[in-house]
């Protein structure tokens, strides 16, 4: 499905580095979680080779707007989204991606590293506003807390939703000015045993930079996770 243009109605930063960006939500448009789109600049236009990016959206279906988030990189499409004036006219076109949900009903495991938190707080705030009776379980790394966009709302989600679980997980806090009390160090088979159990029993999501999903798909294959039980998607310099 195609829109022509939306508007922007405003950005906030949700992480040290990070945006959220929100759009009107055209009549009839319609999404899975998990689903992304991609966003043109036209007004004004982005630079030659600097006008279109694809972003998950981290709205869920349900919402009124759409919503994408994004670590705010030096690049010129980035500097001119977050330049654009409330009411700007942005094109998109989507929904695309297939890192949504499957109807099964075997526990499902998030696997986030940094950014790529964002396809799943679609899914998550679906889940929890359907009332969801599916087991939801996520495991979530990022360098500092401050670099954690969404973690406040992530722990908000788990006291709604009885079926969804946290695990959040810092790699280096010797670089962070906030305490901490929860995990720290990479995600590896024992922390996901601690968090899901039996690894043979769900299906696993993997959302990243390309070096730490190659590692987690190697950690879960090694930990018996058949390969078909295993999808993933690599953020690259999000």
């Amino acid at each position: 499905m195609s829109v022509p243009e939306v508007k922007l109605k405003g950005h906030l930063a949700v992480a040290e580095g990070t945006m959220a960006f929100r759009f009107s939500k055209p009549k009839g448009f319609a999404f899975d979680a998990g689903q992304a789109i991609e966003l043109e600049l036209i007004d004004p236009p982005g630079e030659e080779g600097q006008s279109r990016r694809a972003f998950s959206l981290v709205s869920a279906p349900f919402e009124e707007e759409l919503a994408v988030a994004t670590r705010m990189r030096d690049s010129g499409f980035k500097r001119a989204l977050e330049a654009l004036p409330e009411g700007a006219s942005i094109r998109i076109d989507g929904p695309f991606g297939d890192l949504t949900l499957d109807k099964g009903e075997r526990p499902a495991v998030f696997i986030a590293g940094g950014i790529g938190i964002t396809p799943f707080m679609s899914v998550l705030r679906q889940a929890a506003h359907d009332r969801s009776p599916r087991r939801l379980l996520l495991a979530y790394s990022n360098r500092r807390p401050e670099d954690a966009a969404f973690l406040d709302e992530l722990r908000l989600l788990e006291r709604r939703n009885e079926q969804f679980r946290l695990m959040a997980t810092m790699t280096d806090m010797t670089k962070s000015a906030r305490a901490w009390d929860g995990e720290t160090g990479y995600i590896d088979a024992d922390k996901l045993r601690r968090l899901a159990g039996d690894l043979a029993a769900p299906i696993f999501y993997v959302v990243g930079p390309p070096a730490m999903v190659a590692a987690m798909r190697w950690t879960l294959e090694d930990a018996g996770v058949a390969e078909d039980q295993i999808l993933s998607e690599e953020f690259y310099g999000y």
